[in-house]
């Protein structure tokens, strides 16, 4: 431990020491920062039994900083326990942040790869994407998920490949036979976003070996990439920056999404069109990982960078941020579908018994800030509902929209207004409530809509006449 690291940890406890005790919005089963700055999930990963979720963590300022990695766990991907820091920026390496990285489990022991951040100091000829700055993959080990050995520099810009920008960063590394592959988002100097492959037989040296591109050029930069295969679909995740004009001036600032891969990245493959994880305003860098039993789970960061269009009043309470709850990702005759992992059953009260809408009836509850409400069997397309009377949930003219009544920033929108997806039809909705957050999954988790919101009152109301109702409280 250097003198930087000792000086970090006594930082960082003060921080967390001295953090506000306000817990107006805090939510009651996300994973979100004890202070300070939560942004991407890293280091996912099951490891001796014990549910793993390192995450993106400046404890200083609940506007961001300098990036270090916070650690949690589970023995149930709901209740979270708070392990600390546990990576600083604190070699030369990974100075100004450690960044976005994965975990690779094996032998019983931990493999935590991520991307070393360094800027250098400000000049004039620095643009900070093709000058001033580094982007190294580094490792650290550990035999029991809680104690971490020393960093070890794997790689530099300069063993990439020389079209490439300074942007190449968040290695995903998974097994092959008897090859270990790593996955990197890329931007080249020529500004097209893409995704490239190393290779290694001992987890250490990597040697590059190929790239992953679109037909035409899509997007400026590809991060947080993510390769795997679900009940015999091939997905290639990534979160695209960069998506202009057309349908993309109605989404976020930046996308995260995936394609269908026919074929294989490692060798002959063609790549879907790209379609969205999730069509709301607060989702973006998605990492999944495998559970024991071989379900495949997804969490992302519930919220979105460079985004001057909303904001988040926890700002003012000190932190800022959440996770999504953990997703199950399956495919269905193709069709990839996303779901609140199964162990919420167990968290669940159900509140009253399902009820059938007849006519101009309405499902309205009140007083419940977490809770799991399902609408199935849905007639006609018709479907309405409202949560803390600003948050409108509605099918309309062939979209499913999630929209805002008020998009003042001082509203339960804090600047939020309207987001949408065209569907063809409307069969069920799901919708998972936490103190400030919605996430909403739309037939069988095919669409998936997330939003922060910072209601005043815990109401929801439901229009769908003939369809059935049943709500549960998370407890």
């Amino acid at each position: 431990m250097n003198a930087l690291t000792r000086d970090l940890i006594k930082l960082t406890k003060l921080a967390e020491e001295g953090a506000k005790a306000s817990d107006r919005f805090r939510q009651r089963f996300h994973l979100m920062p004890p202070v300070g700055w939560l942004n991407d999930p890293n280091g996912l990963c099951q490891f001796r039994g014990i549910y793993h979720a390192f995450f993106q963590y400046s404890p200083f300022d609940p506007r961001g900083g300098v990036k270090m990695w916070g650690h949690y766990t589970s023995t149930d991907m709901i209740n979270w326990e708070y392990q600390g820091v546990a990576l600083y920026p604190d070699q030369p390496f990974d100075c100004h942040g450690v960044y976005s990285g994965s975990a690779f489990v094996e032998d019983g022991e931990m493999y935590l790869y991520y991307t070393g951040n360094v800027k250098l100091e400000d000049r004039e000829e620095y643009d900070y994407i093709n000058a001033g700055r580094e982007a190294n993959t580094v490792l650290v080990t550990s035999k029991d998920g809680m104690q971490f050995g020393c960093k070890k520099e794997l790689m530099r810009n300069t063993d990439y490949p020389s079209d490439l920008s300074l942007h190449v960063r968040d290695p995903k590394v998974w097994k092959q036979g008897d090859i270990y592959y790593m996955i990197q988002g890329a931007r080249t100097k020529a500004d097209v976003g893409q995704a490239i492959i190393f290779t290694s037989v001992d987890k250490t040296s990597w040697t590059f070996k190929s790239r992953v591109e679109s037909s035409k050029p899509f997007g400026y930069m590809w991060e947080c990439p993510d390769y795997f295969e679900i009940d015999g679909v091939n997905v290639l995740s990534a979160s695209v920056q960069g998506l202009k004009g057309g349908v993309w001036e109605d989404r976020n600032v930046y996308q995260s999404g995936y394609f269908l891969v026919d074929g294989d990245i490692l060798g002959e493959y063609a790549l879907s069109e790209y379609r969205l994880w999730d069509y709301g305003f607060d989702y973006y860098a998605p990492q999944s990982f495998e559970t024991g039993d071989g379900r495949r789970i997804m969490t992302a960061w519930m919220g979105m960078p460079d985004c001057e269009e909303y904001t988040n009043p926890t700002v003012t309470d000190g932190w800022q941020h959440c996770f999504t709850f953990p997703r199950e990702i399956c495919a269905e005759d193709g069709i990839v579908r996303q779901r609140p992992v199964r162990e919420l059953a167990e968290k669940e009260r159900r509140v009253q018994e399902a009820k059938i809408l007849s006519g101009s009836e309405t499902f309205e509850m009140e007083g419940y800030q977490t809770y799991d409400l399902t609408v199935s069997g849905i007639k006609g397309n018709t479907f309405r509902a409202m949560l803390g009377e600003e948050l409108v949930l509605e099918y309309r003219e062939g979209r499913f929209e999630m929209r805002f009544e008020d998009q003042d920033k001082a509203a339960v929108s804090a600047g939020r207004g309207l987001r949408y997806a065209e569907i063809e039809r409307i069969e069920d909705v799901r919708l998972l409530v936490d103190v400030s957050s919605v996430e909403v999954f739309v037939n069988g988790g095919e669409f998936v809509f997330t939003t922060r919101y910072y209601p005043k009152r815990a109401h929801v109301c439901v229009e769908a006449p003939e369809a059935q109702a049943e709500i549960s409280e998370i407890i």
